[in-house]
């Protein structure tokens, strides 16, 4: 049983407050015409990617630093913007860098999720000063590039606002999404166990609950569902003694883990609009940044429903909450994108007035799933969706590895679309049906005795870098045996999928975990991160991008170091056919043609199983590029008609030779070997011989 705070503490704990910060920070914005000269009221994803159409994704936990460096030091080192920026590189995501955790005893407790539970404005000691991240934005200018930072509208850790909330003081519970629970219900609560101070609710326990019409109860899945550990998205305190003196228990809401309250975006306080917000400002205004990361922005409204799970993915009041947060973003001079793991219907819903941009998890896991099994069936239906839901190609952020896991939840043939009735492979599926077969089979490819050093991640993904996927894909199940030769496999294999994400429409975005090559590590070095069941931690192993740390074998944050296939960048870009060297080769003629920037018309069909085809048309009139990729271990030879393309010269647009005519019948042949790209453009201004 805890005592009832004294003054003091509570001065203290809403002095460090995020949302006391936030209303002091507002006071700078009222009355000034700063904030009505950007417009606001639509997203804008053609303008955000014009202004960084190429990301360098950082993962500062996983950064090797020399001896005595920070981490967002070596980040802001101008031997790293060197090479940075001569690949092509125009913005960097640090990943969250403010302050994280929890906040216990007068004392802060270290992240319990790589700082995606914030709890000040701060810039995280682990990582160094608010004056070396100001100064990354400053280098990066200096590059013609921007800093893109993150803002986290679903949750906090257990910072101060949380034991404010607990302590039921002034508007602290209206912050979160949490409910004092009667003291006459505490028996049905379990005990909190010694060292802890809360424990994750039973289904039966929350059905309780929702029954005495205190909670909403169960929602409609259980992300990083792990028996034992979260069987459901709610946990309850132990006795907290309030300002007033009174002892109370509260049971919280939390979609991730348990240091991660969730908020409470209609509260009559609008309290969590106001720490939010205040957020992303610092991070403009104070902080140097461009543009922000909207992590997990899909759960921000949750109704109870009469029958069944709770209302929770596809609410109308996330939409009101993102256009609100993004437009506040907009109005500051800045862009954002939406990191959302939903149906596709809320990514297009969300991304109207919302987000610029949306993290690309439409197709990426049916690309990881066309390099698995040299089928691209599945990747062409993504695509087409795409355009069937009335999204921009450009509008999205095509990425290689990120720092989570590789999903196969496949939300949209999960929730909305279940029932409904697609064609594929021969056979017509239920969504549902469809989604388990194709987890499945991207799970028995990529984990198991085929490639044991990838772990599944509690039900629906896997832990691996890109460089893994395609050890897998290659059928290499011992990563210790890999030599030189399987090094040249894996690396063409990995440009195959740099072609794929950077030629087309939108954002390109890789890691460093990609620019150097790296491999998962074993589980055995980070069993301690991975006691709670988080898998991702092998994905997450540490690199020295620039080569000057060879003898650090960790990162300042304990992340042991990660074999790399590929060495630093500093070093590739000093050998012709590195992975470096060549993706910069890439980029280049990207950048120059302005892809990014182009339209997206035409996924054609195909009778080669691995070949995958798109079409844009360049802007300014550069004419029409087609991506050709051949995601099987075959080579392969097939026409392809381009019946609505104006004919003319065909030009390699790596190579920069004139490889043959696209004729009035519009056909166009392509010869592939295995695992190669080609970037075609057909030129219709030319004179034909």
């Amino acid at each position: 049983m805890t005592t009832a705070p004294d003054s003091d503490t509570i001065d203290k704990l809403v002095s460090l407050s995020m949302l006391h910060q936030a209303r002091r920070l507002a006071e700078n914005y009222g009355g000034k015409g700063r904030m009505w000269q950007n417009p606001y009221a639509d997203s804008r994803p053609r303008a955000a990617s014009a202004i960084a159409p190429v990301w360098f994704t950082a993962y500062p936990p996983s950064v090797i630093t020399r001896p005595g460096e920070s981490v967002l030091g070596t980040l802001g080192d101008p031997r790293l913007w060197s090479a940075l920026a001569s690949m092509g590189v125009r913005a960097i995501h640090t990943g969250p860098t403010k302050q994280a955790g929890g906040y216990k005893d007068g004392r802060y407790t270290p992240t319990i999720d790589g700082n995606f539970d914030r709890t000040g404005f701060a810039t995280d000691p682990a990582f160094g000063a608010t004056e070396e991240f100001q100064a990354i934005s400053r280098i990066a200018a200096a590059h013609n590039a921007v800093v893109i930072d993150d803002v986290i509208p679903a949750h906090t850790g257990k910072g101060p606002d949380f034991r404010l909330a607990e302590m039921n003081h002034s508007g602290y519970p209206g912050l979160y999404h949490m409910v004092e629970v009667p003291e006459e219900e505490w028996p049905v609560l379990p005990d909190v166990p010694e060292g802890r101070d809360a424990v994750n609710l039973s289904p039966a326990i929350v059905d309780h609950l929702k029954e005495r019409g205190l909670i909403v109860g169960q929602l409609q899945r259980v992300i990083f569902f792990e028996p034992g550990v979260k069987e459901t998205d709610w946990s309850v305190t132990g006795p907290v003694t309030g300002v007033d003196g009174k002892v109370r228990r509260w049971v919280y809401l939390h979609y991730f883990k348990e240091g991660q309250p969730s908020l409470n975006w209609l509260d009559p306080s609008f309290a969590a609009q106001q720490m939010i917000i205040g957020d992303a400002l610092h991070s403009i205004d104070q902080m140097g940044a461009r543009g922000l990361r909207l992590d997990a922005n899909g759960f921000l409204g949750v109704e109870r429903r009469t029958e069944g799970p709770a209302w929770s993915e596809g609410h109308p009041l996330s939409v009101t909450g993102n256009a609100l947060l993004a437009g506040m973003i907009r109005k500051a001079g800045g862009f954002s994108f939406q990191e959302l793991n939903l149906t596709v219907d809320d990514i297009a819903t969300m991304s109207k007035g919302g987000a610029d941009l949306s993290y690309d998890f439409i197709t990426r896991p049916a690309y990881h799933h066309a390099i698995l099994t040299g089928d691209t069936e599945f990747l062409r239906m993504m695509l087409r969706m795409v355009h069937d839901f009335g999204i921009d190609p450009a509008s999205l952020i095509h990425a290689l590895q990120n720092h989570d896991e590789l999903t196969t939840e496949l939300v949209h043939f999960w929730t909305l679309h279940a029932d409904d009735i697609y064609t594929f492979a021969g056979q017509t599926w239920q969504g549902r049906t469809l989604r388990m077969h194709l987890r499945d089979e991207i799970r028995e490819r990529l984990t198991g005795t085929n490639a044991p050093y990838n772990l599944p991640f509690v039900t629906n993904g896997i832990a691996c870098t890109t460089a893994s996927v395609i050890t897998a894909a290659l059928g290499i199940s011992d990563l210790d045996e890999i030599g030189d030769k399987d090094i040249e496999r894996i690396k063409k294999v990995h440009l195959l999928l740099v072609m794929y994400n950077a030629f087309q429409p939108g954002v390109f975005a890789l890691s460093g975990w990609d620019l150097v090559g790296a491999l998962p590590l074993d589980p055995a070095q980070v069993q301690d991160l991975m006691s709670d069941g988080d898998t991702r931690w092998i994905e997450r192993g540490a690199y020295d991008l620039t080569g000057q740390a060879p003898d650090q074998e960790f990162s300042p944050d304990g992340i042991p170091r990660a074999r790399s296939l590929y060495g630093s960048i500093c070093e590739q870009l000093e050998q012709p056919d590195s992975f470096a060297s060549q993706l910069k080769r890439l980029l280049a003629v990207r950048e120059s043609y302005g892809l990014a920037a182009s339209h997206q018309t035409h996924i054609p069909d195909v009778s080669a199983p691995g070949l995958l085809v798109m079409v844009h048309v360049l802007p300014n009139g550069r004419g029409t590029q087609v991506t050709a990729l051949n995601f099987s271990g075959e080579a392969l030879e097939e026409v392809v008609l381009l019946t609505e393309v104006q004919p003319g010269p065909v030009v390699d647009m790596v190579a920069e030779t004139i490889v043959g005519d696209l004729h009035e019948d519009g056909a166009l042949t392509i010869k592939l070997s295995p695992y190669e790209g080609v970037s075609l453009r057909i030129v219709s201004t030319l004179p034909s011989l």
